[in-house]
């Protein structure tokens, strides 16, 4: 089975994301995807404004308007920061041994994987696939990041572009437009939008 795995706060999970997520399982015959919210984000500095347990099932609603996909709890579930090098460690040891794992995200994230706890093995752990990013080349990734696309000749790995025109939408807007009072049509789904106005998330941060 060749698994998608598309992580991040989620805070919320938006069409932008989606999007990311499509091109790279349209791109390479994914059989699925995963999306897994983190519980304790280890790169972002301003307070999460939804908990990681809602945070958590925008991401299931998100899911199920997708053929296989699904969402996961590992992450949610698990104290301290929630690092991908222990999330992946913890999907091998408990997924298929035939499993291939295809850590999905975008091309400004990677950009800062040298940041990433256990960098660069965490390379080793899936194929990352970069879907290239308004603002950020795939070309300029291999300048900033030279050291992940070099050669490890035990590595049983690759890391994989993906070049797709992905919607710019971020979340740090859309809790923004909530707190205005805005649309958030064609922002992320439907049944994301009723979530938010259902738990009041967003109002007042």
């Amino acid at each position: 089975m060749t698994l998608g795995l598309l992580g991040g706060t989620f805070d919320p999970v938006h069409n932008g994301h989606l999007a990311a997520a499509d091109a790279a399982q349209q791109s390479l015959n994914l059989d699925t995807v995963m999306l897994i919210p983190s519980h304790v984000p280890p790169h972002r500095q301003d307070p999460v404004g939804a908990t990681s347990e809602q945070r958590y099932e925008m991401a299931a609603l998100a899911a199920a308007e997708r053929r296989g996909w699904s969402a996961s709890r590992i992450e949610v579930d698990r104290n301290g920061p929630s690092y991908t090098y222990d999330t992946l460690v913890q999907l091998r040891q408990t997924l298929s041994v035939g499993s291939q794992f295809f850590f999905i995200l975008g091309a400004d994230a990677f950009a800062e994987i040298t940041t990433w706890s256990r960098y660069p093995a965490v390379l080793d752990l899936a194929h990352f696939v970069v879907v290239s990013r308004p603002g950020i080349t795939l070309d300029s990734l291999r300048e900033r990041v030279p050291s992940a696309f070099g050669l490890r000749p035990s590595a049983k790995t690759r890391v994989i572009l993906v070049e797709a025109t992905t919607p710019d939408i971020s979340s740090t807007d859309i809790r923004r437009r909530v707190r205005a009072g805005q649309s958030l049509s064609h922002l992320v789904p439907d049944s994301v939008a009723q979530y938010i106005g259902t738990h009041r998330l967003y109002v007042g941060h």
